[in-house]
């Protein structure tokens, strides 16, 4: 096999990969197969990844952002660790545990940090196709624009087949647990595909941007206008379909920040508006999350309907709070969130996430995962701030920090980066925004090799 066809290989091995997920890690608990498929297929990436040598050398965002992950998977093994009795009865929360064992009259046993060894270790494989996308796109190289064609081609597939789901019935739904008579395309949760219809908007605006500055043809410019706008109405469309009102009240931010990517294009928006925009973007999320500002019987059901989340996200939080500081263990969710439970209000609903990946997290992890969680979060605003200030930075770049924050905006009152698919993309975004930006081989002359991280890109020095 030739080096160019080696380096082909590499370039399509992470997009071709979150293609995957995509299509088939559309759900968590209904998609036990095809997420066991995506899981086993991402060990030899992250194997090939890790052990073969990387394309280039790495910036220090992308180290920093692979050193997190690590970190992510040391707490994960930290709490499979067994501990003494003398150590692990001391923890908050596991008191039943002790009076049950004295109760049968047996000595203490060794014991975990997690309440729920192999409920922790099936969670942790659910981390494997994120780790793959992640850490192959940083260290063998990807394709950009085959990236986000990825993307925005599951989106596109998703509307034809959730406009059939709708109006033929539950025969064409992937999976056998699902919003059935909403529209959820290749998901099992109408308001993930929702959230990959927003996703797929900065990704699309930034490929036309990037198209146009290649310099093609008017006709060419002219034809792809045509398409860009057929797309955003049928997002438009999506979005309104797919009856999800976190979705909606993120749809207007996004739409502002998709524009900030064209007029960046010329360097038109001065960094002095970053501050100004990112407000209103907030103030609106505020308004529509947590006012009736679209529709008071929405909202009224929304928070004291049978099927609210807003009473359980409370209990979730008592629950996060009395088992700091190192948690229940990922996973335990579930468990944990029926003994806080009221027996009375118990209906056909089962919570099995908090709705809130944060609070889930919290209580999962306790004080460790939270530093993680606020590591993370600093990295994401620095690179953030770098790459919208930096006129070398690239608009998929830029489309990348809208498309991970509308996730991470998300997980607020939802479970995203529970899906494969969504954390394979959430995980690609990453990438995009800690590797620099490459020239094109016309920019660098005949038979050059792609530019190392160093003084040449400056711009990424502030990360």
């Amino acid at each position: 096999m030739g080096r160019g066809m080696t380096d082909r290989i590499r370039e399509g091995l992470a997009p071709a990969y979150l293609l995957l997920c995509l299509v088939l890690g559309g759900a968590s608990a209904a998609g036990l197969w095809a997420n066991m498929l995506l899981q086993l297929l991402a060990i030899p990436i992250i194997l090939w990844s890790l052990v073969g040598s990387p394309d280039s050398s790495l910036s220090p965002p992308a180290r920093r952002l692979i050193l997190l992950a690590g970190l992510a998977v040391a707490l994960v093994a930290l709490q499979l660790v067994p501990l003494p009795p003398a150590l692990w009865s001391l923890l908050p929360g596991r008191q039943a545990i002790v009076e049950g064992y004295q109760m049968l009259g047996m000595p203490l046993p060794w014991l975990p940090i997690s309440l729920a060894p192999y409920d922790t270790v099936a969670s942790a494989l659910w981390l494997l196709p994120a780790l793959a996308v992640l850490i192959g796109m940083l260290r063998l190289g990807f394709n950009r624009d085959w990236l986000a064609w990825s993307v925005v081609i599951v989106a596109a597939l998703s509307l034809p087949l959730g406009l059939v789901q709708v109006t033929a019935g539950s025969l064409f739904y992937i999976y056998e647990i699902s919003d059935f008579g909403l529209y959820t395309g290749l998901f099992a949760n109408a308001g993930h595909l929702a959230l990959l219809l927003l996703v797929a908007l900065p990704l699309l605006v930034a490929l036309y941007v990037g198209s146009a500055r290649r310099g093609r043809g008017e006709k060419t410019i002219d034809r792809q206008t045509l398409i860009l706008l057929t797309a955003l109405l049928a997002i438009a469309a999506g979005l309104i379909l797919s009856a999800s009102l976190t979705a909606l009240g993120l749809a207007l931010p996004v739409a502002i920040a998709c524009l900030c990517i064209w007029l960046r294009r010329k360097r038109r928006i001065s960094r002095l508006w970053a501050l100004p925009i990112g407000l209103l973007a907030l103030l609106y999320i505020g308004v529509v999350s947590f006012t009736s500002f679209q529709n008071s019987s929405i909202w009224n059901e929304a928070i004291g309907g049978p099927d609210s989340r807003h009473p359980a996200l409370g209990k979730s939080i008592a629950a996060a709070l009395d088992f700091q500081p190192m948690g229940s263990g990922i996973g335990t969710f579930p468990d944990i969130y029926r003994r806080y439970e009221d027996a009375d209000s118990v209906g056909r609903v089962y919570l099995n996430h908090a709705h809130n990946d944060y609070v889930e997290l919290l209580l999962e992890t306790g004080l460790p995962g939270l530093a993680l969680i606020i590591a993370f979060l600093l990295w994401w605003g620095r690179r953030t701030h770098a790459i919208w200030l930096s006129n070398e930075s690239g608009p998929l770049q830029r489309a990348a920090t809208i498309a991970s924050g509308t996730i991470l905006v998300h997980s607020a009152v939802g479970y995203p980066l529970r899906t494969a698919a969504l954390a394979a993309v959430f995980a690609a975004c990453c990438a995009l925004m800690a590797r620099p930006r490459e020239k094109n081989v016309s920019q660098r002359g005949p038979g050059s090799q792609p530019a190392k991280y160093g003084r040449t890109a400056r711009h990424l020095s502030a990360n």
